[in-house]
């Protein structure tokens, strides 16, 4: 699967340990910065690059997801559901990780840097990857 990565200045560490984490769990990462710490950085820039590209990989039949990252992950879901076609869910527990899949097909999450411990933080964010949508019925009428 191929993950599109993106983060503000609150997730950078985060986002080199996931790229570095996932990588060796065989997901390809692809990393749309910054590639430099800018603490007044605009974020919504690098969310809304990585979620066009899952956009794109997925209408070309790519197995893709999004993973957004900041100190909330609020401003970060905010831009990523800015682009037609992607479904951001802001992940804060295992549930919430899991049910963004199952039930509203998520194809980017969002996670606070500040909010978790690094291990926590991908733990949630592996929930997401391995999750899939039911494809119930009721969950595709609602999307």
């Amino acid at each position: 699967m191929r993950v599109h990565i993106a983060t503000d200045h609150a997730g950078m560490e985060l986002s080199s340990h996931l790229i570095t984490t996932l990588s060796a769990h065989g997901y390809e990462m692809v990393d749309h910065g910054p590639a430099a710490y800018d603490a007044e950085d605009d974020y919504p820039a690098f969310c809304i690059n990585a979620a066009t590209a899952v956009v794109a990989d997925q209408a070309a039949g790519v197995d893709a997801l999004g993973i957004v990252l900041g100190g909330s992950g609020n401003g970060e879901q905010i831009a990523a559901n800015k682009v037609k076609g992607v479904r951001a869910a802001l992940a804060w527990n295992l549930d919430t990780a899991k049910l963004a899949r199952q039930h509203n097909n998520a194809n980017v999450v969002a996670v606070g840097g500040r909010q978790h411990t690094v291990h926590e933080a991908t733990e949630l964010i592996k929930a997401f990857l391995t999750e899939p949508f039911t494809n119930a019925e009721r969950h595709e009428r609602r999307i």
